[in-house]
């Protein structure tokens, strides 16, 4: 349930599963929509800038998509929330983002154990019954021991590092062993910081 004083809903606007995952270790119950953004069009040289960029406009596209459908009109007294965001990887001063194919993925991993993997994520909360938003943005440091080429084929095999930013995984049971340290948290690698994301959405119920 989500153990608030004050009855709300939550909209996950992502369809990854560590966020998912992450959310309801934080004890919310949400719904999810994908807001269908070709991110591709979204550009910028700044890795913060970015991940701002691309999580305001999922949540631009996700409002926009409840105000069209048939009866979206909320009267209801129980504050609406949307969560979005984004997350890249910075390496060696490169924006990573998820790999597009197996040469691409082998690459991303294989290059970790030379530089730490920087994870830069956007939080963004939108209050849809009084049109306020919040946000942050999130970095943690990822320090690999080198990873072994068949620990690397065997994750390109599974197929799930597509899906992530530059291939990272850290929460995979082939990779973990091979993390020498992380500066931040686990659960802001993975996607979605909780104190941060908890931080937000009380500041979206109290305003």
């Amino acid at each position: 349930m989500n153990q608030h004083p004050r009855p709300f809903r939550l909209i996950l606007g992502s369809s990854s599963r560590s966020r998912q995952q992450l959310l309801k270790e934080l004890g919310y119950e949400f719904s999810i929509l994908k807001p269908g953004i070709d991110e591709e069009a979204i550009r910028h040289p700044e890795a913060e800038q970015l991940v701002r960029l691309l999580g305001n406009a999922k949540a631009d596209a996700l409002v926009k998509m409840l105000k069209n459908e048939k009866g979206s009109s909320r009267t209801t007294a129980e504050p609406l929330l949307l969560l979005t965001g984004d997350q890249v990887v910075v390496h060696q001063g490169r924006i990573l983002e998820k790999p597009q194919d197996p040469a691409e993925a082998r690459q991303f991993i294989a290059s970790y154990a030379n530089a730490p993997a920087i994870t830069v994520g956007s939080i963004v909360v939108s209050n849809l019954s009084t049109g306020k938003r919040y946000e942050a943005i999130d970095r943690a440091e990822v320090y690999f021991h080198p990873i072994p080429e068949s620990v690397v084929e065997r994750l390109i095999a599974e197929g799930a590092v597509f899906a992530c930013s530059g291939g990272l995984m850290v929460e995979h049971p082939l990779l973990t062993k091979f993390v020498h340290h992380i500066v931040g948290t686990v659960d802001s690698v993975m996607g979605l910081n909780k104190d941060l994301t908890r931080a937000l959405i009380e500041r979206a119920l109290a305003d």
